[in-house]
């Protein structure tokens, strides 16, 4: 190239790569034979490094051929000045970097998977500790119930006494009973392939009805609204949906602020079921509302947890298994959960 980047001259390998003739590169600047990074890098630094260093070695960059394609190249250029120190001109030297440049983007690709495969597996593991570690911790409390009952019984085996403790027991293997089903939908929803259903026609009104009442019956001092109108059959699993609606209320029971109401509203429009549970209470701050539908999701500090902290997780790999999504707003007045299925794929 002359001095100021014009081809003086090119050799016949050269043109064939580009698919010209040697006499149609003469004249030409051997940047606008670049693709547009490469006209980029030429004047941030192809350029510079020749005037600083007076040439260099093994710099990457791609040609663009007649046909448009492009041409992956290795360059080597240095410059030639004359007795006073004058540029004369530049050779440069391309290598055809095809094989090359794909064995570095296959390595970086490797790279990347690898690294990706290394935090997958530190969350995995981490998630692992902290899962044993709150099971182990919300086990210890109805197991103690059991084992205190079973003493309670050995000391005084009398009648009314043991109905009582008789009771208290089977209560706290209810407890556990449920948290080992959460463990089981919690593996299947993160660890396998998600959580299985049965679908078939129910009749969603009366599971809905059923939900409600168990839980007015367990939070008398709740006031749980309930509006709906739905089909007489929908196309779901009746037992996963009164789970996901039970962690729904459940939750809003739980959480929401005392004094204030709790709404479920049902409804089947226009090939939509939409089921929403509302509470009144304070906003959620937005950073936490991103975090609610993950397993353990507790903070420190915060209100006492009430089990596994899992309802909100399996309650949204439910609403996934039927197609639909779980999705959360909270506002200065309520938080509200939704959940959405299009009918017409159930």
């Amino acid at each position: 190239m002359s001095p100021d980047g014009a081809i003086i001259r090119a050799n016949i390998t050269f043109a064939r790569w580009l698919g010209v003739t040697p006499s149609e590169l003469i004249g030409r600047r051997f940047r606008d034979l670049l693709s547009v990074a490469g006209r980029i890098f030429y004047e941030t630094n192809f350029a510079p490094l020749l005037r600083l260093r007076g040439g260099f070695e093994e710099v990457a960059l791609d040609l663009v051929k007649a046909d448009g394609g492009k041409l992956p190249i290795l360059v080597n250029a240095s410059e030639r000045r004359d007795a006073d120190d004058a540029l004369v001109e530049v050779r440069v030297v391309a290598v055809r970097a095809t094989e090359r440049r794909g064995y570095e983007r296959d390595l970086q690709d490797r790279e990347a998977a690898a690294v990706q495969r290394l935090a997958d597996e530190q969350a995995i593991s981490t998630l692992r500790e902290q899962f044993i570690a709150v099971l182990g911790h919300d086990l210890r409390n109805p197991l103690s119930s059991v084992s205190s009952g079973v003493r309670l019984l050995m000391r005084d085996p009398s009648r009314e006494k043991a109905e009582r403790i008789a009771a208290m027991m089977h209560a706290s293997v209810l407890r556990m009973s449920g948290m080992i089903e959460n463990v089981l939908d919690f593996a299947r929803g993160r660890l396998g392939g998600g959580i299985s259903l049965q679908r078939g026609p129910a009749d969603l009104e009366t599971t809905l009805l059923q939900v409600v009442d168990e839980l007015r019956t367990a939070h008398p001092e709740r006031q749980i609204d309930l509006t709906y109108s739905l089909p007489e059959l929908v196309d779901c699993d009746a037992p996963r949906m009164s789970q996901l609606i039970s962690n729904l209320v459940g939750n809003a029971c739980t959480h929401g602020d005392p004094a204030t109401f709790v709404a479920v509203d049902a409804f089947a429009e226009e090939g939509l079921l939409e089921v929403s549970v509302a509470n009144g209470g304070a906003r959620i701050p937005e950073h936490k509302l991103q975090a609610l539908f993950e397993p353990f999701s507790h903070e420190p500090g915060s209100a006492p947890r009430q089990g596994l902290g899992l309802g909100l997780f399996i309650s949204s790999q439910i609403a996934k298994s039927h197609g639909g999504v779980l999705t959360v707003s909270s506002s200065d007045t309520e938080t509200r959960f939704t959940f959405r299925m299009p009918l017409a794929s159930a």
